[in-house]
């Protein structure tokens, strides 16, 4: 019997800043470290360039992406589920 393997693509989930161009959003991924030598938590971010293949993910969306092949010279993440909407302002 086979097991199920886990992925080994990695997934990050964070919210989209820009969704201005066709087929891509760009997402913010925010991680917290330990500052090494003061011992504070830090906020370190990270944008990636994700492919969104029908335009539904839009500004504010809190989403889930995943490693891929490269789609494009800075695409190489695709959108694979909504986490959250983005509140109504």
């Amino acid at each position: 019997m086979t097991e199920p393997t886990k992925s080994l693509k990695r997934t990050l989930v964070g919210k989209v800043v820009s969704d201005k161009r066709q087929k891509t959003v760009t997402v913010l991924v925010e991680r917290r470290v330990k500052h090494e030598l003061y011992g504070k938590i830090v906020a370190k971010t990270s944008k990636y360039h994700a492919h969104d293949e029908n335009g539904e993910y839009k500004l504010g969306d809190t989403i889930e992406i995943t490693e891929s092949r490269p789609i494009s010279k800075s695409k190489n993440w695709v959108v694979t589920r909504l986490v959250q909407k983005a509140a109504l302002v």
